[in-house]
């Protein structure tokens, strides 16, 4: 049996170093993209239209300020590298609400009421992080 290597030119790209800067780079991404939401929720949209539009789907008014909280804090502890494991799958749930609520205006999300096809690649990007880890620029190596 012939066994194969391949010293391809990716090879520097599988080196632990520059793993280890991808997988921080992907933490501080959906860092920014789920505080930035959640901050949308407060600052834009205003707690009370936030409120509102829940409310407008059927869902429970409290589940708004759940909503903003987790974004907001979820945001906040992936940027710092806090539990970023923990805090990836915790943020699962409220992106696959999210495609959820979108699911009838079809894939794309640049359709008329946004579609699914954004908030499910972001909750596949957080169980990707949550398998991954860390990675490097954490505020404390203790609590990554």
């Amino acid at each position: 049996m012939t066994t194969h290597t391949h010293s391809s030119s990716l090879q520097p790209f599988l080196q632990p170093s520059l793993q280890t800067h991808a997988i921080s780079l992907l933490r501080i991404a959906l860092g920014v993209m789920t505080l930035s939401h959640g901050l949308l929720k407060v600052f834009v949209f205003t707690l009370p239209g936030t409120v509102g539009y829940f409310e407008s789907l059927g869902l429970p008014g409290f589940l708004a300020y759940l909503t903003i909280a987790a974004e907001v804090g979820g945001g906040i502890a992936l940027l710092l590298g806090v539990y970023t494991r923990w805090v990836s799958l915790a943020l699962v749930p409220v992106l696959l609400g999210a495609a959820l609520v979108h699911f009838g205006n079809g894939w794309m999300f640049s359709n008329p009421g946004g579609g699914w096809e954004f908030p499910v690649f972001w909750a596949i990007a957080l169980i990707v992080q949550a398998g991954l880890g860390s990675g490097r620029w954490v505020i404390s190596p203790r609590f990554a």
